[in-house]
């Protein structure tokens, strides 16, 4: 319902809040609030829009954008990695900036090779069939 969006619409304030009242979190506190926002300013609390919407906050928008499409959730299944990666390109200059969209497809597309680069610094990569496996 409207009243739940906006409910949901809170929880990056909420969230900036509480890491504020904790002196060591309290410089994150800033980019919690703005993960919801959209590169084209029509995302939430502030209405930012391109670089005045802070970097980290940028790429925390991409990632979790990914990580709920990629995921299986009670109200749906996950969309998969493939459609994740074009609704990603979709959302390029208007939900996302383009730019971490860009760096961070790369990044997926140089995963494996990325994986074995670091494998020595751990034994085995746990294959937890709840999560997605990236190409």
């Amino acid at each position: 319902t409207a009243e739940e969006y906006e409910e949901i619409q809170l929880h990056p304030q909420r969230g900036s809040e509480i890491l504020s009242a904790v002196s060591t979190f309290r410089p994150i506190a800033p980019i919690v609030e703005c993960h919801h926002e959209r590169f084209d300013g029509r995302g939430y609390p502030n209405g930012l829009s391109g670089e005045d919407i802070p970097e980290e906050s940028r790429i925390i928008s991409v990632v979790d954008a990914f990580d709920a499409m990629t995921s299986d959730r009670l109200y749906r299944s996950s969309i998969g990695i493939e459609r994740a990666k074009e609704e990603l390109k979709n959302g390029r200059g208007t939900q996302f900036d383009p730019r971490i969209v860009d760096v961070f497809l790369t990044i997926l597309h140089e995963y494996d090779r990325v994986q074995e680069k670091i494998a020595w610094t751990y034994a085995t990569i746990p294959q937890d069939s709840s999560s997605p496996q990236l190409p």
